[in-house]
C-alpha cells in the first residue's frame, strides 16, 4: 500500500512532502516570499485556496510596471517566476498547523494539513492568507463590490475620478477617508451611519470643500444597466452615484492557527475596532518560533506593493533561522567527528578536558579558532 493508501485506512491525514518552508497562501505576499527562499535554494512549497482578496478587481494599481494587470493574471505570473526556481505550488486550503516539535525542542518543526486530508511537514510555515473584507449591511452590495463599490482610494480613485461619488461613514474612522475622495472628485456627497457624528472640524472642512452630506441609513442601491445610479435611503430619497466608496471591516483569515493557539488580534483606530490581524514582529515573526506571517494577514492596510515587501521581508527572516540552523547542526557534526578522531588518536585524552577542548577547536577551526 502507498503512504496515501495507509493513511486512509488508519484514518490519519495523508503525508505528501517534507519540506523546508510550507507559505500558506499564494497571493502576492506568499508568492513573493516563496521566490526568494527558493532562490536560496529551500525547498518550498505554496498552498493556495485560490481566492485573492483584490479577485473582483478590474486591475491592479499603484504597482510598478504592472499598473491595470487584472489580479489573477499578476498571480498566474507570479506562480511562473516562483516554480521556475523550483518551488512548487499546490491548490487547497489549510485546515490546521500544528507544531511536531517535542517540549523545549530547540528548533521548530510543524505539520500542516490540508482540508481535504493531505498533509506537509515543514520546518518554517509563512502565513500570507490575507483578509476578508466584511461589507456593510446593505442588500445589494456584495454584488458590485470591485467594481462601482470600492474601498481604496489609493486602489481604485483615478478610475472613478471626476465622478458622482458617494462616501458611506459607518465608523468614525471612515470620516478621514471623505477628503482622500474630495481630492478625486468635486462631486462627492457623504452619506452618515447611525451614530457617526463629525468633529466641529470635520463639518468646517466638508463646507469649506463643498462637500454634500445626508444623513443614512442606506435601505439599497439602485442599479441601472447594469451600473450603478444612487443610493436609496429609507426615508426614500435616492442619492445620485456613480460609484460608492465603504470601509469595511477587515479580518485576517487565520482560524487555521488555532491548533498553535494563535488567533487574530483586535486593531482599532482610536476608539473604534476596524479589523482583526495577526500580530508580528520584525521580518513577520509571530508568538509562535518558526511561524512567519506577511501581507494583509498582519498589515490590514497594505496594497499590493506592500504586501510584496512583507512577503520578501519574511523571507529574509526564515532564510537566516534556516541557515543558523544548518550552520550549528554542520558545527556538532564537526565537533563530534573531532572528538572521535581525538579519543583514537589519545586514548588518555577526556572527552570536554581543556586538552580536548583544545584539539577540537584546532581539527574544527584551525588558523581562524579565537586567539590567532
Amino acid at each position: 500500500m502507498t503512504d496515501s493508501e495507509n493513511s486512509r485506512a488508519s484514518g490519519r491525514p495523508a503525508r505528501i512532502k517534507d519540506v523546508d518552508v510550507v507559505v500558506v497562501g499564494g497571493g502576492v505576499a506568499g508568492l513573493a516570499a516563496a521566490t526568494s527562499l527558493a532562490r536560496f535554494r529551500h525547498r518550498v512549497v505554496v498552498v493556495d485556496a485560490g481566492s485573492p482578496r483584490n479577485a473582483p478587481a478590474g486591475g491592479v494599481h499603484n504597482y510598478l510596471s504592472r499598473d491595470g494587470l487584472p489580479p489573477r493574471e499578476l498571480v498566474r505570473l507570479g506562480r511562473e517566476e516562483v516554480r521556475a526556481y523550483g518551488a512548487e505550488v499546490l491548490d487547497g486550503s489549510v485546515g490546521a498547523v500544528r507544531s511536531t516539535a517535542a517540549p523545549g525542542a530547540a528548533v521548530p518543526r510543524f505539520e500542516v494539513e490540508l482540508t481535504d486530508g493531505r498533509t506537509l511537514t515543514a520546518r518554517r510555515v509563512i502565513v500570507a492568507t490575507g483578509l476578508v473584507d466584511e461589507l456593510p449591511d446593505v442588500p445589494g452590495i456584495s454584488a458590485r463590490w470591485g467594481r462601482d463599490v470600492l474601498h481604496c482610494p489609493y486602489c481604485h480613485g483615478w478610475e472613478v475620478a471626476g465622478q458622482r461619488l458617494a462616501v458611506l461613514v459607518t465608523t468614525a474612522p471612515g470620516l478621514h477617508t471623505v477628503q482622500l475622495w474630495r481630492q478625486l472628485s468635486h462631486r462627492l456627497t457623504v452619506v452618515l451611519g447611525p451614530g457617526v457624528e463629525p468633529s466641529q472640524e470635520q463639518w468646517e472642512q466638508f463646507a469649506a470643500r463643498g462637500i454634500a452630506v445626508v444623513d443614512g441609513p442606506v435601505s439599497e442601491l439602485v442599479v441601472a444597466d447594469d451600473r450603478l445610479a444612487g443610493l436609496r435611503l429609507t426615508e426614500g430619497h435616492v442619492v445620485e452615484a456613480d460609484a460608492l466608496a465603504v470601509s469595511t471591516e477587515l479580518r485576517a483569515r487565520v482560524d487555521f492557527l488555532a491548533p498553535l493557539g494563535l488567533e487574530a488580534a483586535p486593531f482599532a483606530m482610536g476608539e473604534t475596532v476596524v479589523g482583526a490581524r495577526l500580530e508580528t514582529g520584525p521580518m513577520g515573526t509571530t508568538a509562535v518560533p518558526g511561524l512567519y506571517a506577511a501581507g494583509n494577514a498582519t498589515d490590514l492596510f497594505a496594497q499590493v506593493a506592500g504586501a510584496v515587501t512583507g512577503g520578501a521581508g519574511a523571507a529574509a527572516g526564515v532564510n537566516a533561522s534556516l541557515i543558523e540552523e544548518d550552520t550549528a547542526v554542520a558545527v556538532a557534526i564537526a565537533r563530534a567527528a573531532a572528538i572521535a578522531e581525538l579519543s583514537h588518536d589519545d586514548a588518555g585524552s577526556r572527552p570536554f578536558s581543556h586538552a580536548a577542548e583544545r584539539a577540537v577547536s584546532e581539527r574544527v577551526l584551525g588558523d581562524h579558532r579565537h586567539g590567532l
